[in-house]
């Protein structure tokens, strides 16, 4: 039997990670070594919530929302559509949204080539009229390749709003350059992390059956 194809989505988590302006630098620091005796090797690290390639929680955005420990798993694995969105302004409104056929999941590639060593301000959103529309449509799920559903500059979170009235959930910070526009398997688990905002995830495409 052959096995299907898999696309990794996810950011690398590494040095210079380009992050929110003023959020936590990722780093890594070896607490154990092997070259000084130790028989293992072991490493902390430091690092946003937010850090690269992550699953935002309720509490994100709603103080009395579940934290990341909480999330319903199944919705961050199932089949979810792939959209090219690289011609829309400087947000995803309701007129740049395909016809869905049915997707619980939609992720919006919006790079041409995702910027792995630069933070970019000018990042493409989504409207929350879009966002609206989706819920309508019955998705479960948003991701993006970008590092939020709102502008940089944003102070009312409008989109983030809009997925909490739907009761929606976020991925943010996908990797889709190497994903052609269609239906896949996603497979993006939030860790268990009690009491926190967000997760990164390890995210994966998966060719359908």
């Amino acid at each position: 039997m052959s096995s299907r194809k898999l696309w990794d989505i996810t950011q690398r988590l590494r040095a210079n990670l380009p992050v929110w302006p003023g959020d936590t630098a990722f780093s890594h620091q070896q607490t154990w070594a092997m070259d000084d005796g130790s028989p293992v090797n072991v490493s902390k690290l430091t690092l946003s919530t937010h850090s690269g390639t992550h699953a935002d929680a309720p509490l994100h955005y709603d103080p009395s929302g579940e934290d990341s420990a909480a999330a319903d798993l199944a919705i961050y694995c199932g089949e979810c559509l792939v959209v090219d969105a690289r011609n829309t302004g400087a947000a995803i409104e309701v007129g740049d949204l395909p016809h869905l056929h049915s997707a619980d999941r939609v992720l919006f590639r919006t790079y041409d080539s995702f910027p792995h060593d630069a933070w970019d301000e000018g990042f493409t959103a989504i409207a929350p009229e879009a966002i609206q529309w989706l819920a309508v449509q019955g998705v479960r799920l948003v991701g993006i390749d970008t590092p939020s559903l709102d502008p940089q500059n944003s102070k009312t979170m409008d989109a983030h709003k809009a997925v909490l009235a739907a009761d929606m959930r976020i991925l943010e910070g996908l990797v889709l350059d190497d994903v052609p526009e269609g239906r896949y398997e996603l497979i993006a688990l939030p860790l268990p992390i009690v009491g926190v905002d967000a997760s990164p995830v390890r995210a994966i495409l998966r060719e359908l059956p």
